[in-house]
């Protein structure tokens, strides 16, 4: 690459980064730019897609906050205090970072690197949960489509909580966490979302067969 088109393309990838972890993964293309002081199709000649270039940004920084937070709950002695505390940092990451909030949310489902850190995301999640369940500390019936979906129900709320300087997520959380411990068990009303059912919600199509 040559030296003009390396500048624009590290110009690009910073005001990406900036944008998306200041306001989601849906800032457009044209503010990208405009922030980078590039034109519009300076970016598309450099990244090719949209897609390309957040993966690019934000790929490894979710990776590693999200795994970080996992690592942390699956370290913990104790299986509830690690289910809670995951679940309280991934709820704090949707209300500081709404890159992050986007990722879990499957905001960009052409993405490829960052559907890949929500499958392991919530491959770790359901270990998480099935090591509580299993302690007997979690109740029976909560699955990881249940989390998914609160997280889904949770990213706008908790963002917009946290800007009025009154982060009121936190105390969403403690009233959902106190919910799911064993001793707070009742029978539910319905069945768990399936996997497809959740996948639809999220990304408005089918999953993949």
């Amino acid at each position: 690459m040559r030296a003009d088109a390396q500048r624009n393309a590290d110009k690009l990838r910073t005001a990406a980064t900036a944008l998306c972890r200041e306001r989601g993964l849906q800032v457009s293309l044209k503010e990208i730019a405009r922030h980078a002081g590039v034109s519009h199709g300076t970016l598309y000649n450099l990244f090719g897609t949209r897609e390309a270039l957040i993966d690019e940004v934000i790929g490894d920084i979710a990776a590693k906050r999200l795994g970080d937070a996992a690592r942390r709950a699956q370290a913990c002695d104790d299986a509830w205090e690690g289910f809670a505390g995951y679940v309280t940092e991934v709820c704090e990451l949707q209300a500081t970072d709404p890159a992050l909030g986007d990722v879990l949310t499957r905001r960009c489902p052409q993405a490829v690197r960052l559907m890949a850190v929500c499958d392991n995301t919530a491959a770790a999640a359901a270990s998480i949960i099935d090591r509580a369940r299993s302690a007997g500390t979690l109740r029976a019936d909560f699955t990881t489509e249940d989390l998914i979906f609160f997280l889904a129900s949770n990213a706008a709320l908790a963002r917009a909580a946290e800007s009025t300087g009154a982060p009121g997520w936190r105390r969403s959380v403690a009233f959902l966490l106190d919910g799911l411990r064993t001793a707070a068990a009742h029978p539910l009303p319905t069945a768990p979302l399936k996997p497809a059912q959740l996948h639809h919600m999220l990304v408005g199509e089918p999953a993949a067969s």
